[in-house]
């Protein structure tokens, strides 16, 4: 019996979806939509990567945040295990959420 090749870019896809539904408590917008994630990798094995930020890094959630992030999407049953990687560099600014994140916010 083969083993079934998952297709990694539907994977990534369902993801976002999860990552979506996790919000940043001080702004309703999903993180997502932010800004705050500035990639997912996912390898062959179904092991994700994810490398994200925070509005600031003294933020309130700095601890809860990620470890959110992570549980939500090794809930993905496709997903073998998840990893979430903090970074500052490039630090997180208004210019990186998307259209409608701003939107929501008033910012256009």
């Amino acid at each position: 019996m083969a083993t079934q090749k998952i297709d990694t870019d539907a994977l990534g896809e369902k993801i976002v979806k999860v990552l979506k539904t996790i919000y940043d408590p001080e702004i309703p917008v999903d993180i997502y939509e932010l800004g705050l994630i500035y990639d997912v990798f996912v390898n062959e094995d179904y092991e994700v990567k994810i490398l994200m930020t925070l509005t600031t890094p003294n933020c309130p959630v700095a601890e809860s945040l990620p470890a959110e992030v992570e549980d939500k999407v090794k809930s993905i049953k496709e997903v073998k295990d998840a990893e979430v990687e903090m970074t500052f560099d490039p630090p997180w600014t208004q210019d990186i959420m998307s259209e409608e994140a701003k939107l929501e916010l008033g910012l256009l």
